[in-house]
């Protein structure tokens, strides 16, 4: 089965985050898929972490080092449909490729982004709920 997972999960998964265990349970079997801008938002993830002090550059790079054992096939998404639905549904461009990663392969998601999840079922996307394993904020 595939699985749509993004930056959230990923970083919650490679820094360890309380519920890594749960997420990466709630993931075996399946065939995990991104959008080809996983590996720029896993950056911009880290530079923001950077900013506020929450992590070294020793820290990134071992949780990069873990990044690389995930195995995510990635997904290239036509620009056009991502700025569709980032205007028809009012989202970061980001976002929009994720939700579009997710039709383009008919797929669940699993994120731990509320706002991203609300606007993937406005789209009709399959969401793979995390509420057991997180409360989203």
């Amino acid at each position: 089965m595939n699985l749509i997972v993004d930056t959230s999960i990923i970083i919650a998964v490679i820094t360890n985050e309380k519920h890594k265990k749960q997420l990466i349970k709630a993931t075996k079997g399946t065939d995990l898929i991104a959008p080809s801008s996983l590996h720029w938002e896993i950056g911009n993830a880290f530079s923001a972490m950077f900013k506020r002090k929450r992590i070294s550059i020793k820290q990134a790079i071992a949780a990069l080092e873990a990044y690389h054992q995930i195995p995510v096939r990635f997904s290239d998404i036509e620009l056009g449909i991502a700025l569709e639905l980032s205007h028809n549904l009012n989202i970061y461009a980001y976002d929009a490729y994720v939700i579009g990663c997710a039709l383009k392969h008919n797929a669940a998601l699993i994120s731990l982004d509320e706002g991203l999840l609300k606007a993937a079922m406005k789209a009709g996307v399959k969401i793979r709920s995390t509420s057991e394993i997180i409360i989203c904020s």
